[in-house]
């Protein structure tokens, strides 16, 4: 099995870019011209920034201070900060897009949300240890990661041995893809899966709470996220406080309202379609709290033109 991959991939490097059916190459040099961009870049930008006595302190800026910069070291330092920084950015904004698409399509849910953080909360905005006074605002981030799990179909694992699973043959090497988009949507498990539907995680005297999905959206085994701590609080605190201040409502256009489709695109990480929604204050007495907040946490210039002129 070995020898006939490795076979292939020495007859798809030579195979000349004119002939038919070829076209990947030009695409996967474009992702790897990419990943190699993604990855030393942002660590020129850390080591110029140390150079200079600009930097804040991050993962980079302590890996070089404490355990210097030969070859391999800085090797080791670039692929781990870009593996940590991949993981992150793109599956919190994917959940977080879900979220904003659910508070559109069902805005009895962001009712019953805002009720909580209006009478736990009060009149300021919530931070994250709040967490435990706002169960109904968890069960908000849970339901987020059962009704469409950032990796539908998690990371690919490989089987160090033989096995058998309940009669099935599992040979050493062989590629193992988890279904966790069926194991958060199995009826069986989560009644009435394609509702978004918080209260399922909610203990009561005439319900159970559901399974937190968690088990499963964030990976299997050793190779579970490593930032899940991280994630979960990022989407609390966002959830928690985008409820706080704003509305969030179905689009009104030339008298008409404009419904989002509730469909998402494949990928390891799967965001739902682009979609329109409203986003407004709550009240003028939430504008107020916004804009005070922003006052408090100024928006922060853009190092998006200095980056461009770094040399890697």
């Amino acid at each position: 099995m070995c020898f006939e991959v490795i076979t292939l991939i020495a007859i798809v490097q030579y195979l000349p870019d004119w002939m038919p059916g070829t076209g990947f190459k030009a695409t996967a040099r474009q992702m790897a011209e990419q990943l190699i961009k993604t990855t030393n870049q942002p660590y020129e930008f850390v080591k110029q920034q140390m150079r200079e006595k600009k930097h804040k302190t991050s993962f980079l800026s302590q890996a070089i201070e404490n355990i210097g910069s030969d070859a391999e070291q800085e090797n080791i330092h670039k692929w781990s900060a870009s593996s940590m920084y991949l993981g992150g950015a793109d599956t919190t904004v994917s959940a977080i897009m879900t979220f904003f698409l659910a508070m559109t399509l069902f805005p009895e849910v962001q009712k019953r949300a805002q009720e909580e953080l209006d009478r736990v909360v009060g009149d300021r905005l919530p931070m994250s240890g709040d967490r435990d006074s706002l169960p109904y605002i968890w069960a908000v981030v849970q339901e987020t990661h059962r009704w469409h799990p950032v990796a539908p179909m998690a990371i690919p694992h490989m089987s160090t041995k033989e096995d058998m699973i309940r009669g099935y043959r599992i040979p050493k090497g062989a590629l193992l893809l988890p279904n966790t988009w069926w194991f958060t949507h199995d009826p069986a498990v989560y009644p009435d899966p394609m509702t978004f539907r918080p209260e399922r995680f909610i203990d009561t005297a005439t319900h159970k709470a559901e399974p937190d999905p968690r088990t499963w959206t964030f990976g299997y085994g050793r190779r579970v996220c490593p930032g899940r701590y991280v994630a979960d609080n990022a989407l609390f605190i966002t959830i928690a406080q985008s409820l706080a201040v704003f509305k969030i409502e179905k689009l009104r256009e030339n008298g008409k309202v404009v419904e989002p489709e509730m469909k998402f695109e494949p990928g390891v990480v799967s965001h739902p379609i682009p979609y329109r929604t409203s986003i407004t204050p709550r009240s003028k007495m939430h504008e107020e709290r916004i804009r005070k907040a922003e006052q408090e946490f100024p928006w922060e210039e853009s190092d998006a033109k200095y980056l461009k002129t770094l040399k890697w």
